[in-house]
């Protein structure tokens, strides 16, 4: 029994993500569903060792056959070379100058498509070199697709958040593995009107088969800009299925996730449930998933390891992969939406027992546990603590496109990290933000990323005490910044009208003085939180009255809450019973 829960505690570890350093979620707000008629996607780059830095590249014209070196953004990795485009585009994080947005998150999939000796394109520069290339989210696949079909893919299974100014496309894609070059890939427009999200778990289950008028196959990749098409697929991803013998059943009732990514425990909640949290708050209506995203899945029959997948095996209780919200969505709303803890559920991180003294939403790892040979899980909610950066697109159609896109970014853990808005136009990033300036081993005074890890950190110590503190200002100047963005957008306009440079520079000199300003108020708030709450206390300034040469700060020690002491005296009875006390 032991060995089989210790089995079961790795199982779950690996069906989580195989690369555990990245554990992302993404949303995707499409136009009718945001409150101002832009489209949005939202990305957390959830790794313990990814230094959260805001990435630029230039614009540029390259000369005919110039080579590119490709690196692995996971471990800085020589993959080898590809050929350059003649030009490209200027890119500002993970949004370009033509409003064009790509988020990700891995699901590993099938442990036997994992490896491809001799491939180059891994998951995130093939992200970043498509955004140096495509004017559009169906360019943006199309890139994707022959990228990997030209180059092999030398990644696990990844969904792919791609946006432009008009859609919003979700795309899941996996390796053939050591014996054929190249992936298999499935890519679908969220309907206008509507969310959906993915979260480390392959969400794209079956889908309608090409039919030469909403549904091509990647043979017909120059038919993707008929704006009919709506879902785009790889020409072999069921044949490769059938081949490989993961799959028995008619080519109709294909699921790329259940075949491809079998959602299991761990997929459902540690991943499912964070799509869960954003679709029940737009909606108010996911309780019937309720059971599901907590590891609950249901099987018409169940799968025996080494036989093909069939439609019976498929999960039967899934989540939809869109759902219409009952209300629009605005950039703040997505930004709360990153923040979430599994507030207001039975598994809100701040009211067990693991939460401590002072409400802490979070649970160091390991993820899962075993006490007594039985498995234990900790909750993986949206905002966790090794986040490196996060961050929230806006596409904006009635705009020209060197205003119309902004790059909300934000560093460490999203609850305490202050969302910036980064015009994608900009030609020089915030000091403070850039790369180069400090790195996971190297400290920087002058970092964003470690002043914002400073703060987050010592409110883990008393959060319930530090955190309101840290949300009131994180609030104050992101309410500012989305209701400044209107007259930012008509001042550059303006100039744009005269001068598109002078409007690029107005709209860099505004986003690397929102950059200073963050920084700045943070290197402040740090300050200010280190000596009210050191050494367990809490200390509030006062006023020197008049004689006086200095007056001490109120002191307050509000010790633990009443549950926090009834707990103590639980596990240890009379231990620390003072000694002719009342009984």
């Amino acid at each position: 029994m032991r060995k089989f829960v210790s089995i079961l505690v790795v199982f779950i570890a690996l069906a989580l993500v195989n690369n555990s350093a990245y554990s992302c979620t993404n949303y995707l707000i499409t136009k009718g569903a945001s409150a101002d008629g832009s489209t949005m996607i939202s990305y957390a780059a959830d790794s313990h060792v990814l230094y959260g830095e805001l990435y630029h590249w230039p614009a540029g014209t390259w000369a005919e056959g110039t080579m590119m070196d490709v690196y692995e953004w996971d471990t800085g990795k020589y993959l080898g070379q590809i050929k350059q485009a003649p030009v490209t585009y200027n890119v500002v994080g993970n949004m370009n100058e033509h409003q064009v947005a790509i988020g990700e998150t891995t699901y590993g999939g099938l442990h036997q498509l994992h490896a491809q000796p001799g491939s180059i394109m891994d998951y995130g520069s093939l992200i970043y070199i498509t955004l140096q290339r495509a004017t559009s989210a169906r360019e943006a696949i199309k890139i994707m697709a022959e990228l990997v079909e030209e180059y092999g893919y030398v990644s696990e299974g990844e969904t792919f958040s791609i946006a432009d100014k008009d859609e919003a496309w979700i795309m899941d894609l996996i390796g053939k593995g050591e014996g054929e070059k190249g992936a298999v890939w499935v890519a679908r427009m969220i309907p206008d009107g509507y969310v959906s999200g993915h979260a480390n778990q392959a969400r794209i289950t079956t889908f309608p088969l090409d039919n030469n008028k909403s549904s091509i196959t990647s043979e017909h990749l120059e038919d993707i800009f008929n704006k009919g098409v709506t879902t785009v697929y790889a020409h072999d991803v069921i044949s490769f299925a059938k081949k490989q013998g993961f799959y028995k059943g008619k080519d109709k009732d294909f699921s790329f996730s259940d075949v491809y990514a079998p959602v299991g425990f761990g997929g459902a909640r540690f991943c499912e449930i964070r799509v869960w949290t954003m679709f029940n708050k737009v909606t108010g209506g996911m309780d019937e998933y309720w059971d599901y995203v907590k590891g609950y899945i249901k099987h018409d029959k169940e799968h025996k390891e080494g036989e093909p997948i069939t439609p019976k095996n498929y999960a039967s209780n899934r989540m939809p992969l869109w759902v219409k919200p009952d209300k629009k969505v605005s950039v703040h709303d997505m930004m709360g939406f990153m923040r979430d803890h599994l507030e207001n559920t039975e598994l809100d991180m701040s009211k067990d027992v693991g939460a401590g003294p002072f409400a802490l939403p979070y649970r160091w790892r390991p993820l899962t546990w075993e006490v007594d040979s039985v498995a234990y899980c900790n909750e993986r909610a949206t905002t966790t603590q090794q986040t490196g950066f996060s961050f929230v697109t806006q596409s904006r159609s009635w705009l020209p496109d060197e205003i119309g896109g902004i790059f909300w970014f934000g560093v460490d853990d999203a609850s305490g990290t202050v969302y910036m808005p980064m015009y994608t136009s900009i030609t020089t990033i915030p000091y403070n933000f850039a790369v180069g300036n400090g790195s996971m081993m190297e400290w920087s005074e002058t970092s964003g990323f470690w002043i914002f890890n400073q703060v987050q950190n010592f409110a883990y110590t008393r959060y319930n005490y530090i955190h309101p503190e840290i949300e009131a200002v994180q609030q104050k100047l992101e309410e500012e910044f989305v209701a400044f963005t209107p007259a930012i957008d008509a001042a550059a306009s303006t100039l744009y009208e005269t001068d598109k440079e002078k409007a690029v520079a107005f709209l860099t000199n505004y986003s690397n003085g929102v950059g200073e300003r963050v920084f700045k108020t943070w290197k402040n708030l740090y300050a200010y939180l280190f000596m009210k709450y050191m050494d367990g206390n809490i200390k509030t300034k006062k006023e020197v009255p008049e004689g006086y040469k200095y007056i001490n700060p109120e002191l307050s020690q509000p010790g633990y809450s009443e549950d926090f002491y009834r707990l103590i005296i639980e596990k240890t009875g009379d231990q620390f019973k003072v000694i002719g006390s009342a009984h």
